[in-house]
């Protein structure tokens, strides 16, 4: 970034990102907060995160109001493919914009460059001088993936600079796990339940006895992933309340069953049926990410809530139509890797003999449908529970979601769509 010209405030400057938050709304009036006893840090009240649910006007990508969500259009099985919202394509900023024809998606805000940067600039600072997570010829992997815009765009209300880098580090752990232990940097399908199952003790604190569990400590400090998952966990910590730590490491563990189920396929050298997929795919899938939606935002969705069938059923269909989203834009990369992938499109040839196209059209389809029956589920949820911090908590994970489409649809160092025409 250049330095400010006369006059101008540096962006890099606390005070001048704090105003930023402020100007945003991202930040609620201090007058009203909740405190986790066991580490007496200030929780903003839920209640400040609610935002008005009367019907406003659409916000165009790359502006209007953040909180913005459409809620249009047929749900339920068979009509998801009938109504795709009519979205943009061209350029925002300096962003190329390539939305897959005929995917149902919602418009979000783009954040501002200037956080964006300190973000960059504070995750790129932990992974290389604090857990030294990748050698330098990985350098341009880790720049193309844009975490910095990628935790702006999915949290667009966090609560400030801490949260979102909190949000940041844990996605960077996630992703050295899967890229070392699972895929393309040394990852197999051979042996991967043991690099698992240290992996996740590196999340909370691995017990024994003597001299073992300081051995155990020493090997996990020696894998770079395990550093990174220990130190992400570690900055988490002091941000949440006891019960959504523990809630992040079990969803945790829900991700790596699902790594462990697409490891058998391979050795198996299977490919599973649709129903399995999908049902894999609520596991393998951005779910960590959704569940610590509320820590992001400054608030704490109670147990009871979060727990309650009504809301883990949004989350389950939030999961999966936000990772078939990341199936249908990782097509084209998957096919160009040196190791097979499943994805919904290939399994849906393999099951249905469809033609590569006619896959990846209806892959769209099952996309659009999964995507309406969340939204249905989360507008039966706040009529369920008609509580402000369930309402906060959900439209959190919504946001989160129009987000993490935006980013894969802007994000073309990395993605690129198939060349099939216009499959709509």
């Amino acid at each position: 970034m250049s330095p400010p010209r006369p006059g101008e405030p540096d962006p890099t400057d606390p005070g001048h990102l704090a105003a930023l938050f402020r100007r945003a709304g991202r930040v609620p009036a201090p007058a009203t907060r909740t405190r986790d006893t066991r580490r007496d840090q200030p929780l903003e009240a839920p209640h400040q995160h609610v935002r008005d649910s009367a019907p406003r006007t659409p916000a165009a990508p790359g502006g209007g109001d953040p909180g913005y969500r459409i809620r249009t259009g047929p749900s339920g099985p068979g009509t998801g493919f009938t109504r795709p919202h009519h979205g943009h394509s061209g350029m925002v900023g300096e962003q190329p914009v390539h939305p897959i024809p005929g995917l149902y998606w919602h418009p979000v805000k783009e954040p501002d460059p200037a956080l964006v940067a300190e973000l960059d600039r504070r995750i790129g600072h932990w992974a290389v001088h604090e857990v030294d997570l990748y050698p330098p010829e990985w350098e341009e992997q880790f720049v193309a993936f844009d975490f910095g815009r990628y935790v702006a765009l999915t949290s667009p209300h966090a609560a400030g600079l801490d949260h979102l880098e909190a949000a940041a580090r844990l996605l960077v752990a996630e992703n050295a796990v899967d890229d070392c232990y699972c895929e393309d940097h040394g990852g197999s399908a051979h042996g991967l339940g043991a690099r698992l199952l240290m992996a996740h003790s590196a999340l909370e604190h691995p017990y024994s006895v003597e001299p073992y569990e300081s051995e155990w400590l020493r090997h996990l400090d020696s894998e770079a992933p395990c550093r990174a998952y220990r130190s992400a966990m570690d900055f988490f910590d002091g941000l949440a309340p006891d019960q959504i730590r523990d809630r992040e490491i079990h969803d945790l563990a829900r991700l790596h069953l699902g790594y462990l189920a697409e490891a058998a396929w391979e050795t198996e050298q299977r490919v599973p049926t649709v129903g399995e997929y999908l049902m894999v795919r609520q596991y393998n899938s951005f779910r960590p990410c959704l569940t610590i939606v509320d820590v992001i935002d400054g608030f704490a969705l109670p147990a009871d809530l979060h727990d309650h069938p009504a809301v883990q059923q949004v989350l389950a269909l939030g999961s999966l139509a936000t990772t078939l989203a990341n199936d249908l834009y990782s097509y084209t990369k998957e096919l160009r890797a040196k190791r097979p992938h499943v994805n919904l499109p290939t399994v849906l040839q393999r099951h249905e003999g469809l033609e590569p196209r006619e896959a990846f059209r209806k892959a769209i389809g099952i996309h659009n449908t999964a995507q309406h029956r969340f939204e249905a589920a989360a507008a039966a949820a706040k009529t369920r529970l008609p509580d402000p911090t369930t309402a906060a908590y959900l439209d959190s994970v919504a946001d989160w979601i129009d987000g993490n489409h935006w980013w894969h649809a802007t994000n073309t160092r990395r993605y690129t769509l198939p060349d099939f025409g216009d499959p709509s």
